[in-house]
């Protein structure tokens, strides 16, 4: 199920990048009727037109409506960035000091040196 989610969420991202080619191939689908019904030029004996007047219009209508819609989306994007200011108010708080006690003094001579190493005792 996420498989299917993820794929239907990636191809409607990329619907917008292929919307010419939508008008183009519901054109091509339909071009018999569009130069028999829609095109300026239908009347004519030699028609060499074959519709592709409405295609040019529809391609040219996609074109304005993505600028239209780009120009909507910087609009929202400029009210987008607008942030409130947040006063904090810090307050400065005095650390507190410890004395820290030795309890290993160097200052003597060693009284004895071991040369054995210590090992913790075995259970076997």
């Amino acid at each position: 199920m996420k498989r299917f989610f993820i794929i239907f969420l990636s191809c409607m991202l990329l619907v917008p990048s292929f919307g010419s080619f939508f008008v183009y191939a519901s054109f091509k689908l339909n071009q018999k009727e569009i130069s028999k019904t829609i095109c300026v030029q239908r009347k004519m004996v030699f028609n060499s037109c074959n519709g592709r007047c409405e295609l040019q219009k529809s391609l040219k209508k996609y074109a304005d409506n993505e600028k239209r819609m780009q120009n909507n989306l910087k609009e929202k994007a400029e009210v987008v960035y607008i942030q409130n200011a947040i006063l904090n108010n810090f307050q400065f708080i005095i650390p507190i000091e410890t004395d820290v006690k030795l309890f290993a003094s160097f200052d003597g001579k060693p009284v004895a040196v071991s040369s054995s190493t210590f090992h913790p005792p075995s259970f076997i």
